[in-house]
């Protein structure tokens, strides 16, 4: 059962692995979740709350996710996105080696089970608008105004 994630912005659901954070579940509609004192999760809890209210630019967090190796490596060069910064998928693509795989990469970052933590969010269209998002337009949308309202600061 996924473990309960506290934030400003809802309850998280954390799956871990022995190596670290395997998948993180967004508030709305994941399974139940339960309540844990393991300090991985009070960790992740704080890292992330902080993220959300602008006081945390990167996440110290160790990751495990679990994907194929052309998803990997896309979710690699995702977490290269500086923060308040986006990307497009072609850009992406390119960098990740395979610059004709622009579907393909929407299927990684729509595949990736650790969004925030691996920032899809900052992936965009090469029109520089919003694509889809597995958390949703409207979640994708306001974490980049968050990053950006963060920076102004």
């Amino acid at each position: 059962m996924p473990q309960a994630v506290e934030t400003a912005w809802g309850t998280f659901g954390s799956v871990w692995v022995q190596a670290g954070l395997a998948a993180l579940l967004y508030p709305a509609g994941g399974p139940p979740c339960e309540r844990s004192s393991e300090a991985r999760v009070q960790q992740l809890e704080q890292e992330l709350d902080e993220y959300l209210t602008g006081r945390r630019r990167h996440f110290e967090t160790p990751l495990a996710p679990v994907g194929t190796s052309f998803q990997r490596r896309v979710w690699a060069e995702v977490e290269r996105i500086p923060y308040g910064q986006t990307r497009t998928y072609s850009r992406v693509a390119a960098a990740s080696g395979s610059p004709t795989a622009v579907r393909a990469v929407g299927g990684a970052s729509g595949a990736n089970p650790l969004p925030i933590l691996i920032p899809c969010h900052r992936l965009v269209g090469t029109d520089g608008r919003l694509r889809g998002y597995g958390g949703g337009l409207d979640m994708k949308r306001r974490l980049l105004e968050l990053e950006t309202f963060a920076l102004s600061d």
